[in-house]
């Protein structure tokens, strides 16, 4: 069998062709004589805050932003340009036949628990994303492996069913997380990973401590400690930055105040890219919006550049798709549903469904509930009757909505990278009638790398051509943080927020 290597920034090139979210005083309390500059912990602020710390069994974007590439860490990871880069893999070789991954995995590494780290380990934490213990939708990235080798305690050998395009860049993401096979007894509450950070403190609700790990087998943190505060109220987090209580803001969620952060010498406001799409999700298989009809009318009725103006302050980007521009198949679909009040009530009337209520389930989170409120205006303008039904979140959305789909009406900030196929694919809250696009997304990731562009783009266009959703726009990575804070993740392109960089100049 005929091999190519990749390793180090070659992967990037080779990803190309291969790839388919302290203390109250703990922003203070360590500042020596020379200022921020002498500290060695430091505070994010943000809002979606994790329900547990087990991503295997509970979905939502918070519980890996915290601890992907902090506390657990894949074979590769995706760097700030988005592309492809060693992590526990020093380097791979790629089958000629594109179905089988030779890994090379880095020396001396330990968990967090003293554990040490091996391909036996890999197999275990891969073998068990297909087993029951996973729960988490997204392990269907992983049911295309085939069969998974250890030759020995450094080599990992994965074969797949089928060429896939989309594999490696999915392994960068949660799925690919490497856990220990004695620490997961109780990933809910503990986790133990071979990251440079273990987590010393977690209060559910409140904050999560990580410590710097001393035995860490790559480059050392540059902090002793970071922690995760949560705030439920965009406004309250602003607050706590302006008073001292913390030292960044991990994505501004009250955008109309980046003019005043910009305005003084305190403090940085950086605008990244990121790989959340605004989601006017609809329930596609059952009440209103089984029609595809009404949801026509509802595309029609949206304005999205008002959404983004009024509820975002015109940060954004408006995409008209699942798809955000940092990916290779990004197609400009924003010209497909055009806002006209007019079509939308004749639609409506051709539905039927003038005046009836639409149960508008709304996640208790600062851009949902201001989107909301311009969605509602927009609707009742052509004619529909949305209620809204403010839903705590994580808790209450993730169960009722997202996994029960008990809803008509949605709006949710989708975050993980290139999750098309995961949010209109079998078994998604969306109900969208998968078999319309599965050959197409099959065929796409077994082809060429032209073949699985225009397939993808052909997925993606099919999607908003159904109506199967409304986009609002693709959601900014806005961080604000005291001037002296360096090694901020500007663009938000993977799972994790990392921290590993953070440093004070």
């Amino acid at each position: 069998m005929g091999f190519r290597r990749i390793s180090g920034f070659t992967a990037a090139v080779a990803a190309l062709a291969l790839t388919i979210t302290g203390c109250s005083a703990g922003a203070e309390s360590s500042a020596g004589e020379g200022g921020d500059s002498a500290r060695t912990d430091l505070v994010v602020a943000h809002t979606a805050e994790p329900v547990n710390l087990d991503f295997t069994t509970t979905a939502g974007a918070a519980i890996p932003q915290a601890l992907m590439e902090n506390v657990y860490e894949s074979l590769v990871r995706i760097d700030q340009s988005g592309e492809l880069q060693p992590a526990l893999a020093k380097s791979w070789e790629i089958s000629d036949d594109r179905t089988t991954y030779t890994f090379e995995l880095q020396d001396g590494v330990t968990f967090s628990n003293g554990d040490e780290f091996s391909s036996s380990d890999v197999k275990f934490s891969y073998d068990r994303v297909t087993s029951d213990e996973w729960q988490n939708t997204l392990k269907s990235k992983m049911e295309i492996i085939d069969s998974i080798e250890t030759p020995d305690e450094t080599t990992v050998e994965i074969t797949l069913q089928r060429p896939s395009n989309s594999w490696l860049f999915d392994l960068a993401s949660l799925v690919g997380a490497v856990f220990s096979e004695d620490a997961v007894d109780d990933l809910a509450n503990q986790a133990i990973g071979t990251g440079p950070f273990s987590i010393s403190d977690y209060t559910r609700g409140q904050r999560i401590v990580f410590a710097s790990r001393d035995d860490y087998w790559g480059e050392a943190p540059a902090l002793e400690q970071v922690t995760f505060q949560y705030f439920k109220d965009s406004v309250a987090a602003a607050n706590a930055l302006r008073s001292g209580e913390v030292d960044v803001l991990g994505n501004l969620q009250a955008p109309e105040l980046a003019g005043e952060f910009e305005s003084g010498e305190d403090f940085q406001v950086l605008e990244g890219t990121a790989n959340g799409e605004v989601v006017l999700s609809m329930n596609n298989a059952e009440g209103v919006f089984a029609d595809q009809t009404a949801r026509e009318a509802v595309l029609y009725a949206i304005d999205e550049q008002t959404i983004l103006d009024t509820a975002w302050g015109g940060y954004g980007t408006l995409i008209g798709g699942m798809v955000p521009p940092t990916d290779p198949y990004y197609e400009d679909l924003t010209g497909v549903w055009e806002h006209d009040v007019d079509k939308a009530k004749e639609l409506v009337a051709e539905a039927g469904i003038e005046g009836e209520e639409i149960r508008f389930a709304v996640p208790s989170l600062p851009y949902a509930t201001a989107i909301a409120d311009i969605v509602v205006s927009q609707l009742e303008a052509a004619g529909l009757q949305p209620k809204i039904e403010t839903q705590e979140f994580p808790a209450v959305w993730l169960d009722k909505t997202f996994t029960n789909h008990d809803y008509d009406m949605s709006v949710i900030n989708h975050v993980e990278a290139r999750d098309i196929l995961t949010v209109f694919g079998e078994g998604s809250y969306t109900g969208y009638d998968h078999t319309r696009i599965e050959d197409i997304a099959q065929q796409a990731d077994e082809g060429s790398e032209e073949e699985y562009v225009s397939g993808m783009q052909e997925v993606a266009r099919t999607i908003t051509e159904d109506a199967a959703a409304g986009f609002a726009f693709l959601f900014p990575n806005l961080i604000v943080a005291k001037a002296g804070v360096q090694g901020l993740p500007e663009n938000f392109v993977s799972d994790s927020f990392p921290i590993h960089a953070l440093a004070w100049g």
